[in-house]
């Protein structure tokens, strides 16, 4: 079976491709279960993407080019101590992007973007980790109120760049990605994002994200590897 699916400009990471936690929420909706996508290329925008599935998983053509691949995986990660509201301000207070951004005009965490969702992940004092507020509008859910798979995916991504970043400005984009949500996420509330590093190996960086409500519950997990820019 092949579909289509089209990346609009405006959800773009890196000038002129889709922000990849964009991009990996849209192929995994595609897929059956849990899956675990992989950026071959920085995803083109603004123009039909062929979705392929295949025993292995389901994979996104730009024609015959390989974009990326989504296979099974599952997700075993929970976020580190409690991190409150009050705290995930604070910290976004101290955005590291505000003095030094790779990626300004980036969906989700770059700071010239009125229209994006402007998530602004800040170290938090004395731990291994960071955090920002975040209240996704309405326009970024369905008829229910429950914000799309997508945007969740979109949300869980930068911070955990961020929490890796120990010179900031440092460009790295998003090489592979999964994402595990508990509940479904409210729009119009106000909910927390945390980001922490897991390891590093040479250019690639791994990271843990998650999104909490405000009295804490998890409502959604993310496992991603970094891949440094030369």
């Amino acid at each position: 079976m092949t579909d289509r699916i089209v990346v609009p400009a405006r959800f773009q990471g890196p000038d002129g491709t889709g922000n990849g936690g964009y991009v990996a929420g849209l192929l995994a909706k595609q897929s059956v279960g849990l899956s675990e996508v992989t950026l071959r290329l920085p995803p083109p925008l603004d123009r039909p993407l062929d979705v392929r599935r295949g025993e292995a998983g389901v994979d996104l053509y730009d024609g015959a080019t390989l974009v990326a691949q989504a296979v099974a995986t599952e997700v075993d990660l929970q976020p580190p101590s409690r991190i409150d509201l009050g705290e995930a301000s604070q910290a976004t207070a101290a955005y590291a992007g505000l003095a030094a951004h790779p990626f300004p005009r980036c969906f989700v965490c770059g700071p010239e973007r009125a229209d994006g969702l402007r998530i602004f992940p800040g170290h938090l004092p004395n731990r291994s980790a960071v955090a920002a507020p975040w209240v996704p509008a309405a326009e970024f859910a369905g008829a229910d109120g429950v914000v799309r798979e997508e945007f969740v995916s979109a949300a869980l991504d930068c911070a955990g760049g961020w929490s890796l970043d120990l010179n900031p400005g440092r460009p790295m984009v998003l090489g592979r990605y999964a994402v595990r949500i508990d509940e479904p996420v409210p729009a119009s509330e106000p909910l927390i994002v945390v980001g922490w590093p897991l390891a590093v190996d040479g250019r690639k960086l791994f990271a843990a994200t998650a999104l909490l409500s405000a009295d804490g519950e998890t409502l959604a997990v993310a496992r991603a590897t970094w891949i440094t820019i030369r």
